[in-house]
């Protein structure tokens, strides 16, 4: 029976929809555990999740495990992990299709005693020849069983249980995104319901649970769409209410092919632990792929949930941008908490210098942030401008700043380091005057002190200001370091 809540929805007329009648809106996110929670998935969570929140609807969560021979578990908690990191709550508790096996399986025994399905007794090499058949003519192949209008089946014998879907007229799908869709029902086939073993196959349970679930929305990838006329087909069987269909386009690579591992379809825990992007730039760029408010480009979380429609989906396949979505996490860089931030890079850090951050070492990285994040991209830049305050002596020397060294004038990094030496307090207006007073006296703009300065103190080219090196590096290992770089160009 429907839903008291889907009842609401058939109230509405075929052109309104539950958010225009005050009906309440359920949204769905349902994927199957048999991989990662790749970036496409993710999306559709995402637009499923904010066309509830915006609606002050429900988002729910299923998992739709029953393929057990590639369902697993560590998917499944790929798929919690991948949902909560990208802070993507679901209502009520999941749901997991297998458990509800013997719940679709009764929804077909239903249809059979109204007959609108039937038993079907093809065997597998009769079902070969039809293929065959169809294959020879160039015809697509669309099961035309025999025994639709039979009923002289021996029920103890392999069978499989088929929807007897219409074969006249045609079926249209108002899709909030594709716009009217007409299918003919002559194209349509009778799937299969339950197999000769008695499993139910996806198209039964995932129709199964979206009535049971109270779903008002169905949100999904455009490759859905075919699936759609077939499951309405049992929908009306069953005289359940309609969901409201939005096919999504899916998400192409920059060079307008299906997406692939080099374009960007990797899973949303890539994104997070190999490539060291932030959720809310995650959330941001996904928002952006396919939908748009005006030439919006950054937009909080607040106001995605405010402003968030179907109308503003566009029908064409959008196009992954490593570059968008690299500016954009720089952004969010910039605008995090600097605690939060050094939490998320220390274990990088770790990784690259070799060894635990104690806790003064985290304070360390947390008071860099400001002077490390401005320029970098990902967390993993962060964690690679960062590692010059946790080098042992010697300090390595990359190439270039071995060059800047062994150019800089005779005396002119001794000369600076016994300035520095000679400083009361060591605020950054006192390096700041020493430094200059020093440039000055050799005739050198700031930058040409700056550089050699630089390369001694953090072994290479790039880093934070000058003045902020120093500062994080403190008095005493900073004079030892232009100490030991003074050396440096003789030795090399």
């Amino acid at each position: 029976m429907a839903t008291e809540n889907q009842t609401k929805v058939a109230a509405a007329s075929r052109d309104a929809t539950p958010e225009a009648t005050g009906a309440d809106v359920v949204t769905r996110f349902a994927p199957s555990p048999t991989g990662f929670l790749h970036i496409g998935g993710a999306r559709t969570a995402l637009f499923n999740w904010l066309f509830a929140r915006h609606h002050g609807g429900k988002f729910l969560l299923r998992i739709e495990d029953t393929d057990r021979a590639r369902s697993t578990d560590a998917a499944i908690d790929a798929i919690l992990d991948g949902m909560q990191w990208l802070d993507l709550d679901w209502d009520g508790e999941t749901v997991f299709q297998f458990a509800r096996a013997p719940r679709h399986a009764a929804v077909a025994a239903e249809l059979l005693a109204k007959g609108e399905a039937y038993r079907c007794y093809l065997t597998q090499d009769e079902l070969a020849a039809m293929r065959a058949e169809a294959q020879e003519k160039r015809l697509p192949f669309r099961v035309r069983s025999p025994w639709r209008d039979r009923d002289d089946g021996d029920p103890s014998a392999p069978h499989v249980i088929r929807l007897r879907a219409p074969q006249d007229g045609a079926a249209t799908i108002a899709d909030k995104v594709q716009g009217d869709v007409t299918v003919q029902n002559a194209e349509l086939d009778d799937f299969v319901l339950l197999r000769s073993d008695g499993t139910p196959t996806y198209m039964l349970s995932v129709v199964v649970d979206d009535n049971d679930m109270g779903v008002t929305h169905v949100i999904r990838g455009d490759d859905h769409l075919n699936n759609a006329f077939r499951q309405l087909a049992l929908i009306r069987s069953m005289n359940w209410c309609e969901p409201v269909y939005a096919h999504v386009p899916l998400i192409h690579g920059a060079d307008g092919a299906k997406l692939s591992k080099r374009h960007g379809a990797l899973g949303v825990d890539a994104y997070r632990d190999e490539l060291g992007y932030l959720p809310e730039s995650v959330n941001n760029y996904l928002l952006r792929l396919g939908w748009g408010h005006g030439d919006d480009e950054i937009i909080s979380r607040a106001q995605a949930t405010e402003w968030f429609d179907l109308a503003h989906v566009g029908r064409s396949p959008s196009r992954f941008d490593f570059k968008k979505l690299e500016n954009l996490n720089g952004h969010y860089l910039r605008e995090a908490d600097n605690a939060r931030l050094a939490g998320l890079v220390a274990p990088r850090v770790e990784k690259l210098v070799g060894r635990a951050l104690d806790d003064a070492d985290r304070d360390l990285l947390a008071r860099a942030m400001e002077s490390l994040k401005p320029r970098a991209k990902t967390l993993d830049e962060i964690a690679d401008g960062a590692i010059f305050l946790y080098q042992p002596d010697p300090l390595p020397v990359d190439e270039k700043a071995a060059e800047v060294l062994r150019a800089s004038p005779e005396g002119l990094l001794a000369a600076v380091t016994e300035r520095l030496r000679g400083l009361n307090d060591w605020t950054t207006e006192e390096l700041d005057a020493a430094v200059r007073a020093e440039a000055e006296a050799a005739e050198l703009g700031l930058g040409k002190l700056a550089q050699p300065l630089r390369a001694a103190l953090t072994g290479r080219t790039i880093s934070p200001g000058i003045f902020d090196v120093l500062l994080l590096l403190g008095r005493d290992v900073s004079l030892a370091r232009l100490d030991a770089a003074q050396h440096y160009p003789a030795g090399a």
